[in-house]
């Protein structure tokens, strides 16, 4: 006996074009000119829908950021596991995660700080919040797997080390002294305080 499997629905997979169109529509415009200068109707015309249906995906500009920062995330962090794969040390390999989180962070300057502002202070009933902050779980989660991997380090150990590294890497990111640093700069500061604290 086979395993019933229903197809999505008509229904299903319109909601999903949608997303799909909105994501899109406002990656697209964020990447280009940032989200402070782009309106939710500028969106809603791009994706071909009306601004009523687009507060139904997202009811505020913030969290259409969520919603396409925590796409582009996903990605990095899926970029940093198979990175850590292959590193040499815990050094390495933490950094072997951070790093494309911090490009990530960094495509468009202003997205990335407004994006770290909305999963500090925003709604975290919303879900697309909700997305954000497990991210940030997964994040330390990933980061924890390789410092654990160092002989004589423990579970926990690993877990609080992990817990600083995220701090770190946040923390100098979303700094407003460090809002003009590039992507290497940004790494190096980060490599010189986790080199404080990691174990080699």
């Amino acid at each position: 006996m086979t395993a019933d499997t229903h197809p999505i629905g008509r229904r299903e997979r319109n909601k999903l074009d949608k997303l799909a169109r909105i994501t899109a529509a406002a990656g697209e415009l964020f990447a280009e000119r940032g989200v402070d200068d782009v309106t939710t109707q500028e969106i809603a015309d791009k994706a071909d829908i009306g601004t009523g249906t687009l507060f139904l995906y997202a009811k505020t500009k913030g969290e259409l950021l969520l919603l396409v920062q925590n796409s582009m995330y996903a990605e990095a962090l899926d970029r940093g596991r198979a990175a850590a794969e292959d590193a040499d040390g815990v050094l390495e390999g933490v950094l072997a995660v951070v790093r494309p989180v911090v490009e990530c962070n960094r495509k468009q300057i202003d997205n990335g700080r407004t994006y770290l502002r909305e999963i500090v202070f925003g709604d975290p009933g919303e879900p697309h919040h909700r997305d954000a902050l497990d991210l940030t779980v997964r994040t330390e989660e990933l980061v924890a797997e390789v410092i654990a991997r160092r002989e004589g380090v423990s579970v926990d150990q690993a877990r609080a080390l992990a817990r600083i590294v995220s701090a770190v890497m946040f923390l100098t990111m979303a700094a407003t002294v460090n809002a003009q640093q590039s992507i290497d700069q940004l790494v190096a500061e980060i490599t010189e305080q986790l080199t404080a604290i990691l174990p080699l």
